[in-house]
């Protein structure tokens, strides 16, 4: 697994620091770290020049949309993973609200099976809640006196607000049901179903994209995340909520958060806001949605004083031709995959954080939240997942330079800093981006060739 590699002279990111150093890694794992340097290549030894680049590790998204079963033409499991290394994401965790929706150990072992021949990168996959799956949740993950998840199975995907699938668990017997007797984490996309139907009549004849922040207002999220966080308590289960949007969710959660809780919040989130979503129309449409400015302040807040433990993309495709129907036809969601650390690392560029902050939230965080083995941090003994990155070029993404099947991103136009240049998943290269090369890279293995089911704690 993996071949002897050595990356030398690079700027490694690792214990909330950046130290000059080389790093080595045989059979997938990493042998060696040397601040300073001072490694000798071994015979038969790939060599890598780092100068001039950070050494991170692989990122790890924890909730993107990959489309498989159903809808190919949109994203599968095997498009969506080379996205992935593009954008030096080396592990996913996929969503179960599919064609048809992933509730069961079948489907479970059909994606995993999938990804095995496809994917070229690490993988999990969630599965779905419905109001009567609960032998098929128990089968995935365990029961509250006796934990079990499954390898590949990274926690149970709850929607308590009707979004884009055919998911939806706002019953409060059945939410007490799952959240007792169930193990593992649950996963909530936290926008409340009766507020939203309540409010749908006073926007029905809108079509204006500012409409979709009004309906699904800061409060429908609010009240979500305040009955998730109870239960959570009630029944003592590890939660997680889902792409964070709101100054007011964020503040609460700030001052009554318990340690059963985690939280993400997405780039995109922590980029646009409502002149953007004005500018760039049902690109920038997703659920929850865009907001504010004032919200994607307080996200950053949040994001910096520890409230929010980690970033995921919510990568969720639709093609330009449903994004032209306009609001509010066109389909909520937007790929972001293999754009998220390059956005995350030009923030940081530009002194809205720093490298090793962005280390924090988008390698370590997820792999802390969901317990994942071996994965998020360069040290000795841990999976050789890797990505060098380039902090002093930028590149101006297009719409043609994508991996995602759908072939457009909610950046285009914008430059961007950090672009990997070296992708590595347990030790072997799997996507490189040359300079003068094209933007989008290549992809180096065959599928299936690279990656594994994540194990998790």
């Amino acid at each position: 697994m993996g071949q002897s590699l050595l990356i030398r002279d690079a700027e490694m990111v690792f214990d909330s620091k950046v130290a000059l150093g080389d790093l080595r890694s045989t059979a997938g794992v990493i042998e060696a770290i040397a601040p300073g340097g001072g490694l000798t290549p071994r015979e038969g030894e790939v060599v890598i020049d780092g100068e001039g680049l950070h050494l991170l590790p692989g990122a790890i998204d924890p909730q993107v949309h990959f489309r498989e079963p159903g809808q190919p033409e949109k994203e599968d499991i095997g498009s969506g993973s080379m996205a992935a290394a593009a954008g030096g994401v080396t592990a996913f965790l996929d969503m179960p609200n599919n064609v048809p929706s992933a509730t069961s150990m079948e489907a479970m072992r059909a994606k995993l099976g999938s990804a095995a021949t496809n994917a070229v990168t690490h993988h999990g996959f969630f599965i779905g809640a419905t109001s009567d799956n609960l032998g098929e949740l128990q089968a995935a993950v365990g029961t509250a006196d006796e934990p079990g998840p499954k390898e590949g199975v990274c926690g149970i995907k709850v929607f308590m607000g009707s979004s884009t699938g055919n998911l939806l668990v706002d019953d409060q017997s059945a939410l007490e049901m799952i959240f007792s007797q169930t193990a593992g984490v649950i996963a909530v996309h936290a926008e409340d179903e009766g507020r939203l139907k309540e409010r749908r009549p006073n926007f029905e004849e809108r079509t204006d994209v500012a409409a979709h922040a009004e309906w699904r207002d800061s409060e429908t999220a609010l009240i979500a995340t305040q009955r998730a966080s109870k239960l959570s308590n009630d029944h003592d289960h590890r939660l997680h909520i889902l792409h964070l949007t709101s100054a007011l969710e964020a503040d609460w959660l700030a001052g009554n958060k318990s340690d059963l809780v985690t939280t993400e919040v997405c780039p995109q989130h922590l980029t646009f806001d409502q002149d953007d979503v004005a500018e760039r129309d049902t690109r920038l449409i997703m659920n929850p949605p865009i907001r504010y400015s004032e919200d994607r302040d307080a996200l950053w807040n949040r994001l910096s004083d520890g409230t929010i433990d980690c970033i995921a993309t919510d990568h969720a495709p639709h093609t330009l031709e449903n994004k032209a129907l306009g609001f509010p036809k066109a389909h909520a969601g937007m790929p972001g995959v293999e754009t998220s650390l390059p956005v995350m690392l030009t923030h940081a560029a530009d002194g809205k954080c720093s490298i090793p902050d962005v280390v924090r939230w988008m390698c370590e965080g997820p792999s802390r939240v969901y317990e994942i083995q071996g994965k998020g941090r360069l040290q000795e003994g841990m999976d050789a997942d890797l990505v060098l990155v380039d902090m002093e070029s930028s590149r101006t993404i297009s719409d043609a330079d994508t991996w995602t099947r759908v072939g457009w991103t909610a950046y285009e136009g914008i430059p961007l800093t950090g672009w990997p240049v070296c992708t590595v998943v347990d030790g072997t290269i799997v996507h490189s981006r040359t300079a003068g090369g094209p933007n989008s890279g290549e992809i180096l293995v065959e599928p299936g060739s690279v990656g594994r089911a994540l194990r998790f704690a």
